[in-house]
Order: C-alpha cells, then sequence, then structure tokens
C-alpha cells in the first residue's frame, strides 16, 4: 500500500473549472474507436458529461477538489487505455455502507453495466446533476443519489456520518463517508436483494458482505476498494 494514501478529514470542498483537456484532443480517432468497441459490448452505455478531477488539494482537515467536465467517452477510453494522463484523477464520492454489527455490504455490478462484475461501495463519477450554479460540486448528493440509486435505500433508511475518508490511489480517488442502517447487514443484504429484484434493470445483481479483510475479493474489487478494507479493519 506504498502507492496509497488515506486520511480523515472533516470536510470536502469541490468545484469546477473550465480546462481543456489536451489528451482526449490528441486521441480522438482512438476514443472514437474504443467507444464503438465498449458499446458493441454494452449496447447501453450512454456518452453523458462527467466531472474528472484536475486537483486534488489537503489543508488541515479539509479536502479541495477541482473538476472539470468531459464526456463518457473520452473517460472510459481513457480507463482502457491504461490512465495515460496521469494529471488528472477519477474522484467520486461513495457511502461505505454498513449494517449495526459493523459488517459492510458491497454492491455486485449487473452485466449491462460498464463495470459489470465488480464489487464495490455505491458510487460513480460526478456529473452535471452534481453541479450547482454557482461552480460548486455537490459530493454529498451525489453520494446519496448513488446510493439510492444502485440499492432501493432511501435517506431515510441510513445515517450518513458527516466524516469523510479519502483513499488516494492516483489517478483513482474515493471520497467516502460511512452510511449506517438501523439492522445487520445480512437484514440489510435482504433488503438491498429484495429492492433490485422488483427493477427491470437494476444496476446491482447482488450484494456481498464484507466483515474482515478475509472476505476481501481480490479478483473482483479494485484495488482502491480493497484498500479501503485493509486500513479500516487495521483500525478497527
Amino acid at each position: 500500500m506504498s502507492d496509497v494514501v488515506i486520511r480523515r478529514v472533516s470536510r470536502v470542498e469541490a468545484r469546477c473549472a473550465p480546462m481543456e483537456w489536451a489528451w482526449a484532443a490528441q486521441n480522438r480517432e482512438l476514443i472514437e474507436a474504443n467507444w464503438k468497441r465498449r458499446t458493441a459490448r454494452t449496447p447501453k452505455m450512454f456518452n453523458g458529461r462527467v466531472l474528472l478531477l484536475s486537483k486534488l488539494e489537503f489543508e488541515q482537515d479539509l479536502c479541495r477538489n477541482t473538476y472539470f467536465e468531459t464526456n463518457y467517452a473520452e473517460f472510459v477510453a481513457w480507463i482502457d487505455s491504461g490512465y495515460p494522463d496521469r494529471s488528472i484523477a477519477n474522484g467520486f464520492a461513495m457511502g461505505a455502507l454498513r449494517g449495526s454489527d459493523g459488517a459492510y455490504i458491497c454492491g455486485v455490478m449487473s452485466a449491462h453495466t460498464a463495470n459489470a462484475g465488480r464489487v464495490y461501495f455505491a458510487g460513480g463519477t460526478p456529473d452535471l446533476s452534481d453541479l450547482r450554479p454557482d461552480g460548486t460540486v455537490d459530493l454529498a448528493t451525489s453520494l446519496t443519489r448513488e446510493l439510492t440509486e444502485e440499492t432501493g435505500l432511501r435517506e431515510s433508511d441510513y445515517h450518513v456520518d458527516d466524516e469523510w475518508i479519502i483513499v488516494r490511489r492516483w489517478p483513482t480517488i474515493a471520497l467516502i463517508r460511512t452510511v449506517t442502517l438501523p439492522m445487520t447487514a445480512e437484514e440489510g443484504a435482504a433488503v438491498i436483494r429484495a429492492n433490485i429484484a422488483r427493477e427491470h434493470e437494476p444496476e446491482l445483481e447482488d450484494v456481498r458482505i464484507v466483515r474482515s479483510t478475509e472476505d476481501i475479493d481480490r479478483e473482483a474489487m479494485p484495488l482502491f476498494q480493497q484498500s479501503f478494507f485493509e486500513w479500516v479493519f487495521a483500525h478497527a
């Protein structure tokens, strides 16, 4: 974990500023070819606008983020090419969902999604719906929106901590808040499974319960998710 920085902060401030992404401008053909390949395999993918991270700064108990706007096809091509431009990052909010017994609940992404089979907390790259008229990026609302969209849970179903846990594994930055259910993880998992069973095309196909580092799925969980669990259980 030498390349990982994990720290707690009380506040996250985020804003969006105009920026020309040189890598995207120089790789139009690659981006177009990659999008054709991706949509041939996953036709429901949509080339909407997303916000990527151009700057991350820590100032005492504050994490300050600066985002810029781009499209999803450019974002996906950057990922699929192995993150060739290391000056930017994917900085997203996530809810570390856990039961009253302290066990965590991760989602398993459905086959029709871009990350089919991957296992991690509910979350997603911020988009224009998270952008406010004053240029700020509302990551707290992004977190609860993604949690509702993926699990079917409502904000009245859980408690969200004020504190943030920042997992910096550049170029992936997970901005995490602990989200606690008033029931055990097993009971919470049953509720989520019932919710996704009622949906026509749910984002999740199942959930996984993680009680210790022994439950970390080294194949299906991205490295930042593995790092979070290693850190949180070491500090339990």
